[in-house]
């Protein structure tokens, strides 16, 4: 199981939310680069990347910054947060993302992913983000009538490759995954990876998800964990690793 080191960017630095809550950030660095190079350094193969701002704004604002990112790493990293529309993919892609993130279209404009799906293949991810089983959009700020187990599904028929499932009301809380929500998941959509988010807090969360036994289940983004605790990442992808 792989592991995503997260960094979440706000107002041009790297914060953590408690539940999405934008008007309570907690800043951890002024400086995106170095975090993601430190990500890198610890043994990152991937990190994950959300343009909170744009999550709001519904455009991605930290483009510049993902090209320095990407300047920076020899190893990839996949960017989600305001991307509306084709040429918002298109622009995070160009600036050096290895992936991209759709959260909030999928579930209002489901049907028009099928080209991007068709044209980007592993180069596009579907964010699902859901409390209490319902799908939310526009950085969490509204809740849909849609329950993440029926989009996904959809997603899937769209040739989509990669869900990444967000149980929200775990986010920043540090309580633990909601693993009987990331076991449903995975096997509503036994093809197509899904990525696990939300409410890691130790080594032993990546393992308890791995041990769900869904080979589909691919990874796992850790957050504020590693905030608190940079030098654990090593621990974390040995987890991963082990099972």
């Amino acid at each position: 199981m792989k592991v995503f080191p997260a960094i979440d960017l706000q107002g041009g630095k790297c914060v953590r939310l408690r539940q999405g809550d934008k008007n309570n950030p907690t800043v951890y660095s002024n400086d995106p680069v170095a975090v993601a190079l430190r990500w890198q350094e610890l043994g990152a193969e991937f990190i994950h990347i959300v343009d909170l701002d744009g999550a709001i704004g519904g455009r991605p604002v930290h483009t510049p910054v993902f090209r320095e990112i990407a300047a920076a790493l020899r190893i990839p990293f996949e960017v989600g947060g305001g991307l509306r529309t084709d040429d918002d993919v298109r622009e995070v892609l160009a600036a050096g993302a290895a992936r991209a993130i759709i959260g909030s279209r999928a579930a209002q404009e489901p049907e028009s992913l099928r080209h991007l799906a068709a044209e980007l293949g592993e180069r596009l991810a579907v964010g699902i983000d859901a409390r209490d089983g319902f799908v939310q959009t526009k950085g969490w700020v509204e809740t849909t009538k849609i329950t993440a187990l029926n989009l996904a599904y959809l997603m899937s028929g769209l040739g989509v490759k990669t869900i990444i499932f967000t149980d929200t009301a775990t986010d920043g809380m540090l309580t633990g995954p909601n693993l009987a929500a990331m076991a449903a998941m995975a096997d509503r959509v036994p093809d197509i990876s899904v990525i696990a988010s939300g409410g890691v807090s130790a080594p032993s969360d990546v393992r308890a998800l791995a041990a769900l036994g869904r080979k589909n289940l691919e990874g796992v983004i850790v957050g504020k964990a590693l905030f608190e605790n940079p030098d654990s990442l090593p621990e974390y992808i040995k987890a991963g690793a082990n099972n």
